[in-house]
């Protein structure tokens, strides 16, 4: 035989590690190498502790995974050994997955030996003696069936807890998944981790403001905040906003049913808290602004868009050209522009300066007056027409299901259900899924127009105007927050309504607010000066 003897060690808890298995198993491969005139490789440690050979995180981001890509890119040469304490540490996979790795292995050269019973498998011994093979699909089916037994065991223990937890007779730990980041387990209770907490509530209070991701990161460098050990990372902040812990809910997936345990945790906010941040996230305005110099207050969320081809409109800061003497960049520098502007599809080409629009717009909501003529009507009547709608869509679905089950009983009692039956249940569960998600979604927009009260409005506009005139970027990410809560719609007329008769320098603009209203159109010079104002009726 010629090669390197291998290693390979796997505990699925880590404590398994503590005994004396590991050194049994590097003692008994180096007298298996000695014997048989083979070097031991102790450059490769092969040891996977904490996965699972069951759900074959071992294979996915483990060792053997790592190994047996060797064998494919023929890092591990022919005629190598690799030492196990028995099939099992292989796989615990379903047989014939667990006999395909193992049948990989072999069929590159390579002799597998397990410690605990001297058993050798290789091409040459399995063809002489096929009861091997027998013998090994035997042992893997036996460890699947262990392992699913257990698996089956503690889903149901895991399931039982959770139905106790939420019926209210039982309030210890479930151990299952990931638990916050900004806590800690002290004698059986959870405690908060102050610089994590704080972490948390300002990066949770930068996004609310408008900050992107990337921008929050910064900030938080900058304060020397983090989320986890491994500094601030901007998936976090995405996977923060989302997480229901910030609730105090524990989520659990077990055979992808849901279970929500209220109160599991310590509360970082309160439900209307929660609820306005999902509204935040969710909205089809609610964009965070692009890292750079001077973030567009009206671009980037989907509602601004040109009057003459209903397109989008963009911003484009020209910030390479002589700048003002503060640093911040010329108005005439800081264009708008449609997205048909470059191929010819707008029948009104060109490109206007942004400064005097967003001027006119901090102006105009600045007056308590003119906010409440945006708002004209129900503001919650389009809200709460959009949640009649998704209700009634999932009363439909839910409906069909249980019309769809009735048959599949029926069906099963008179000897076997159709397989397009249960395909089709399965679509109908995504599908009521979906709708459930779209009336939350419905009913957090309701609560958050409920609670949004006119009073002190235009005071906080106004106190944003001068700091979105100087470029300041704070000021502009809460403006620019501002005008995705406020509008639905924002119609920009760079050259007027109709260009033929409009004088020269006259923007038309019209505004929608969220929630109906009336529609309000502004008449604004080249300063961002008002020169008319009126409202429009809908059609």
């Amino acid at each position: 035989m010629s090669g390197l003897v291998y290693s390979y060690s796997r505990f699925s808890d880590p404590r398994q590690a503590k005994g004396s298995s590991l050194e049994r198993q590097a003692a008994y491969a180096a007298r298996w190498a000695a014997e048989h005139g083979l070097k031991l490789d102790e450059s490769l440690t092969l040891r996977d502790e904490g996965l699972s050979a069951y759900h074959q995180n071992h294979v996915k981001s483990g060792a053997l995974g790592v190994f047996l890509a060797a064998i494919e890119s023929g890092k591990v040469p022919p005629g190598s050994v690799l030492v196990v304490e028995g099939l099992d540490r292989l796989s615990r996979a379903e047989p014939i997955q667990a006999q395909g790795q193992l049948a990989q292995i072999v069929n590159a050269g390579i002799t597998v030996v397990t410690a605990s019973d001297g058993k050798a498998y290789s091409r040459e011994r399995l063809k002489a003696n096929p009861m091997d093979l027998v013998y090994s699909l035997l042992v893997m089916i036996r460890a699947h069936e262990e392992s699913d037994t257990k698996s089956k065991r503690v889903k149901a223990s895991i399931v039982r807890l959770c139905q106790n937890w939420i019926a209210g007779t039982y309030e210890g730990l479930i151990r299952n998944g990931k638990d916050p980041v900004w806590l800690r387990l002290v004698d059986d209770k959870w405690t908060l981790i102050p610089e994590r907490v704080e972490a948390a509530r300002v990066a949770l209070d930068l996004y609310r403001r408008g900050y992107s991701a990337t921008r929050i990161l910064d900030v938080m460098v900058e304060r020397k905040l983090s989320l986890t050990e491994g500094g601030p990372q901007t998936l976090q902040i995405y996977r923060l906003i989302k997480q229901r812990a910030l609730l105090g809910e524990k989520e659990i997936v077990v055979d992808g049913e849901n279970y929500r345990l209220p109160g599991y945790y310590p509360a970082l906010l309160t439900v209307s808290e929660w609820d306005d941040l999902q509204t935040l996230t969710s909205s089809r305005g609610r964009r965070a602004a692009k890292h750079g110099d001077v973030p567009g207050i009206i671009t980037g969320m989907r509602i601004a868009r040109c009057g003459y081809c209903g397109r989008a409109l963009v911003g484009q800061n020209i910030g390479t050209r002589n700048r003002r003497a503060d640093g911040g960049i010329q108005d005439g520098h800081r264009r708008l522009h449609c997205t048909s502007y470059s191929n010819g599809g707008c029948p009104v080409p060109g490109s206007s300066s942004v400064a005097p629009i967003e001027r006119a717009l901090m102006a105009y909501c600045s007056d308590m007056l003119n906010l409440q003529a945006l708002y004209v009507g129900d503001r919650a009547a389009s809200p709460r027409a959009r949640l009649a709608s998704a209700r009634a869509k999932h009363a439909d679905l839910t409906a069909k299901l249980e019309r769809l089950t009735d048959a599949m009983l029926e069906a099963a009692e008179d000897g076997g259900t159709p397989a397009t039956f249960a395909k089709r249940a399965r679509a109908l569960e995504v599908e009521q899924n979906d709708a459930a998600a779209e009336v939350a979604a419905a009913e957090r927009e309701l609560a958050s127009v409920a609670r949004t009260d006119l009073q002190g409005a235009d005071e906080i506009w106004t106190k944003l105007a001068a700091g979105v005139e100087s470029q300041d970027l704070d000021a502009r990410l809460q403006a620019r927050q501002l005008v995705a809560d406020t509008f639905e719609e924002i119609v920009v007329f760079q050259r007027g309504i109709d260009p033929s008769t409009t004088p020269r320098g006259i923007v038309d603009l019209m505004l929608r607010a969220k929630g109906g209203g009336t529609a309000r159109v502004l008449r604004i010079d080249r300063k961002g000066g008002w020169v008319a104002a009126e409202s429009v009726a809908d059609d």
